[in-house]
């Protein structure tokens, strides 16, 4: 299918970046695909369909009830105006309407994070006015709490490795916290693994993104307690059209979370077993030096962490310009690149792109 990027003048993309939106996530498995196909040869009621394999995917997690919608982001905006209106037919009708006065959604500051828009965007979107608890390197449960006022209609906490992970209150220390005051908590969990976890925590509102670990098409899944995916679902009259899914990603999600749940991601003993020779390669170009690092998150996630040497003739901001901008462009994880290192997923990466991977560091440097 070479042709394709042909067509279009578009470059290869080699991804040792992770499930990124940048490009374009995930590969979805034939079985995912053949749901997708069959959704778009086929006509449904629509309510009806969102409805029921909302409803099926949450007695597979366990969840009081569930709704597929278009994006985590979507999920984030939705849930936020859900919480504002709780019910109101008039408030979908005018979410931003200024009688409803409750409105603040508190967020750890240091979970604001730019994870490709704002968090704060997302909120905002949804209706919501943002109240910030912590600083920037810190967050407790005290702080959260010293923040709430009678204006306050959730909590959101971000599980992400976008997110300040030291001196950050626990998802268990958010929810008891926002359970004492009466209050529900948002999860985004868009890139996490574990489906289920959260929900036996008691956790209210769940949001993953169906395209990063899921491995589905793009979408997102809101799940939780019943009440509060019900004021979600009305969101689709509201604001929420402006963010519809179409039937054949419904499908499509539906059958990668079956799936998913049924055989699960790779493990992180497989992931190491493939990193390890990787490992090996890389250490072999001049000015690298680089080790396995699990996810900083602490999701069972093994990359490859490869510190390019001060006196290299480029520094790591340069390489990884070089490597995108070859064709294939190769993408890595460059979040730490200011500080000379680079980082490289291998989830999506086969043993042929490794070696195409370490060549073009050997041409770049050597």
């Amino acid at each position: 299918m070479t042709g394709i990027y042909n067509k279009y003048h578009l470059k290869q993309v080699v991804n040792a970046s992770g499930k990124m939106t940048i490009l374009g996530v995930s590969q979805l498995a034939k079985p995912v695909i053949d749901a997708q196909k069959f959704g778009d040869e086929h006509f449904f009621e629509m309510a009806d369909l969102v409805k029921k394999t909302g409803s099926h995917l949450a007695k597979l997690l366990g969840a009081e009830d569930a709704i597929i919608v278009n994006s985590a982001s979507a999920g984030i905006a939705e849930a936020v105006a859900g919480l504002i209106g709780q019910g109101s037919q008039y408030h979908v009708y005018h979410p931003y309407d200024k009688r409803f006065t409750n409105r603040e959604i508190i967020i750890p500051k240091g979970q604001n994070v730019d994870y490709g828009t704002p968090e704060e965007v997302m909120i905002e979107v949804g209706g919501g006015q943002v109240v910030e608890a912590g600083y920037a390197n810190m967050c407790s449960a005290d702080h959260i709490e010293m923040m709430i006022t009678d204006q306050t209609v959730g909590i959101l906490y971000v599980k992400s490795h976008h997110a300040v992970q030291k001196s950050m209150l626990s998802i268990e220390a958010a929810l008891k916290v926002a359970h004492a005051h009466h209050l529900p908590l948002v999860l985004d969990a868009a890139a996490e693994e574990d489906m289920k976890k959260y929900i036996e925590m008691g956790v209210d509102i769940i949001i993953f993104s169906g395209a990063k670990a899921l491995a589905g098409p793009a979408s997102g899944l809101v799940f939780g307690r019943k009440q509060y995916i019900d004021w979600v679902r009305l969101q689709s009259a509201g604001l929420g059209r402006a963010m519809k899914i179409g039937k054949e990603n419904i499908m499509g999600l539906t059958k990668a979370i079956e799936d998913y749940l049924q055989d699960g991601p790779e493990d992180g003993v497989k992931m190491k077993a493939r990193l390890m020779p990787f490992v090996d390669d890389l250490n072999k170009v001049p000015y690298l030096k680089a080790e396995a690092v699990q996810d900083g998150a602490g999701r069972d996630i093994y990359r490859a962490s490869v510190t390019v040497a001060n006196d290299a003739p480029k520094n790591a901001a340069v390489v990884t310009a070089e490597l995108k901008a070859g064709n294939p462009a190769i993408y890595t994880r460059e979040y730490r690149a200011n500080v000379g290192i680079i980082e490289f997923d291998i989830r999506a990466v086969n043993r042929d792109e490794m070696t195409m991977i370490v060549d073009r560091l050997q041409a770049i440097l050597g």
